[in-house]
């Protein structure tokens, strides 16, 4: 290829790049329209909302950015001149495809605003969410909700392999790939039957012993166990392992050994006396609960109001 050969490609090609630069922008478009179809550049004016001024200003811009002169200005109203007419066809068909993209993107939006999936580690699927779905569905009623409930593990593997649209977890920190807000805060427990030993004991629980003693603990990758082995710097090997909140309780509540709950969770049952709570001293037990969702994907649509919803 000679260099003039090569000159004349590059500057095809900034010529084609250019494009955004040698044609009117829709607004420009649609005013010509309206100039074509009323025969007045204030009643064109008029029917898209701005001021005469700036309607004329726009057409002379768009007058400059082609080169040729649109618009005949008199006493007696606006006439489109020859060059006009012609690219007034042009505008046409650019405003009908801009109009069919339009109707195309809010099918798109329609499709996505008409489902939500939801994934949230136990606890807060079980004690915090139902309030905020009937809140969302308040406001959505169109929405269909599902919802996925799991350990703060699975919630993150859901989120990146695209099976949800938001979650909810409860662990220490956030997992890899994900973006996060704090929602709440929460504060873990020691509770037991009231029959226990520990519920009768009149001096605070030592970390030390809450640590070497064998709980009933939720299963490996639950934020309430991630929280409790960092907190305590390490776990006995569990009484017993079980995979959900309310299964944990029910051992509890049974006799079957102490454990480590959110507060969220144990309420109705330490008022009702099937519960006791242990106080422990030399060690946090606090937590943040927070959203998540895939980083560089910020919430949108249903998933958004959600959001919004648990910030209330």
């Amino acid at each position: 290829m000679s260099n003039a050969d090569e000159r004349a490609g590059q500057g095809a090609a900034g010529a084609a790049g250019s494009l955004a630069h040698r044609v009117p922008d829709l607004g420009g478009l649609e005013l010509l329209l309206a100039v074509a179809r009323l025969g007045s550049l204030g009643g064109a004016a008029r029917e898209l909302g701005i001021t005469q001024p700036a309607a004329s200003s726009r057409i002379r811009s768009m007058e400059r950015q082609l080169g040729v002169a649109l618009v005949d200005r008199s006493p007696r109203g606006s006439r489109l001149t020859d060059a006009g007419a012609l690219v007034t066809d042009w505008a046409r068909r650019i405003v009908e495809a801009a109009e069919a993209f339009d109707v195309g993107a809010q099918a798109l939006r329609d499709r996505r605003d008409s489902r939500l999936r939801v994934a949230a580690s136990m606890t807060i699927a079980e004690y915090l969410l139902p309030g905020w779905l009937l809140a969302l569905r308040a406001q959505r009623p169109d929405t269909a909700v599902s919802l996925h409930a799991g350990n703060s593990a699975a919630v993150a593997e859901r989120l990146l392999s695209d099976e949800a649209d938001l979650g909810f977890v409860e662990g220490l920190s956030v997992p890899a790939g994900l973006d996060s807000a704090v929602i709440a805060h929460d504060r873990l427990i020691v509770v037991t039957a009231p029959g226990h030993a520990w519920a009768r004991r009149r001096r605070s629980l030592a970390a030390e012993e809450l640590a070497s003693t064998p709980l009933i603990l939720r299963e490996k990758g639950s934020g309430t166990r991630q929280v409790l082995d960092a907190a305590l710097g390490g776990l006995a090997r569990p009484l017993i392992e079980l995979s959900s909140t309310t299964a944990v309780k029910a051992a509890v509540v049974s006799g079957a050994g102490p454990a480590v709950l959110s507060e969220l969770a144990v309420g109705e049952e330490l008022a009702m006396r099937r519960l006791v709570s242990v106080p422990v001293e030399g060690v946090a037990l606090a937590r943040d609960l927070r959203a998540v969702w895939p980083t560089g994907h910020r919430p949108t649509g249903p998933a958004r109001d959600l959001l919004s919803l648990t910030r209330g």
